[in-house]
């Protein structure tokens, strides 16, 4: 009598299970633990990028925008690639752009005499070179600020890195005075020892070992000074080519005054530019600056660094 129902439950479960089977259903006991898919991971990680930002060097023709005739007098000129124009108020950065040709390079935007002759523009030897331009052929440029601005995140935040330079501009002290960074080798003796069967030393080969003393603790460096925050540099001019800042960061320390090169890029063109100083009063400020304007470079103007 106790096997018949027993046979009764047992069909009745079977039963259950067939009609969800039948309405296309997957009973709860049979379904897996919810995992997310490569597909669903991959839109989590796009998810998190939205909303997010990165520093960018973008134009700014609300700040400085102008398209006029420009002129290189043919004579070289101090200070790396620059233009200058009377309707500037301050020194900026720019992108100077030959239209004729298409070609472009950064530099500074200085402010021009309204009473000298020729082209609204005046260009530098430097700037003139970069773009193609001749001396004593007037050209047609367009001068146009840059700026440094937030702008939104397209894709993944490691892929946009690469291409995107830092607000910051990060400071490289010229190559002469680095010391070579020193470089690491793996042990390929390992590697070729792979499959290879290594020999047991006999018992005689096998010599004692001298305890290695525990190696004393090296002093803690001191931590490097903090610069003020009242320091200035006197900027003296944007390089194109990093030779030409070179040979003027030399031309610096050999007047007795010392200065570092800072490199950047933006729109795919790189340039250096050279700082002298840093300075942290207003009279030394002051006195810096007149040493690098009698030096020849009249154009320099104090930056933060």
């Amino acid at each position: 009598m106790g096997a018949f129902p027993t046979k009764i439950a047992c069909s009745f479960l079977l039963f259950a299970g067939l009609s969800a089977c039948e309405e296309g259903k997957t009973p709860n006991f049979l379904k897996a633990k919810n995992k997310p898919t490569d597909a669903t991971g991959a839109e989590s990680a796009q998810a998190a990028q939205v909303g997010k930002t990165i520093e960018q060097d973008v134009e700014a023709p609300e700040v400085f925008q102008k398209t006029a005739k420009g002129l290189w007098d043919g004579r070289p000129s101090l200070g790396g690639v620059w233009v200058a124009h009377a309707d500037n108020k301050k020194p900026e950065r720019v992108v100077i752009k030959n239209n004729a040709n298409g070609k472009f390079v950064i530099g500074a935007l200085f402010r021009r005499e309204r009473d000298n002759p020729g082209p609204e523009f005046q260009l530098s030897s430097d700037a003139a070179e970069a773009i193609g331009a001749l001396a004593g052929g007037p050209v047609e440029l367009t001068v146009t600020a840059m700026r440094t601005k937030q702008v939104p995140v397209a894709g993944p935040a490691d892929e946009m890195a690469a291409d995107v330079t830092p607000a910051g501009e990060p400071e490289t002290v010229a190559a002469s005075s680095l010391d070579a960074a020193p470089t690491t080798q793996s042990d390929s003796g390992e590697d070729a020892m792979v499959g290879m069967v290594k020999p047991l030393p006999r018992p005689s080969d096998v010599k004692p070992v001298a305890a290695a003393k525990p190696a004393a603790p090296k002093p803690s460096a001191a931590p490097a000074p903090k610069a003020s925050a009242n320091a200035r540099f006197v900027q003296m001019g944007f390089f194109s080519v990093k030779a030409n800042a070179d040979a003027t960061l030399a031309q610096l320390n050999s007047n007795g005054i010392s200065g570092k090169i800072v490199a950047s890029s933006a729109k795919g063109k790189s340039f250096w530019r050279v700082l002298a100083g840093p300075a942290d009063t207003a009279a030394s400020q002051k006195s810096l600056l007149g040493k690098v304007k009698a030096m020849g470079f009249n154009d320099a103007y104090l930056v933060k660094g």
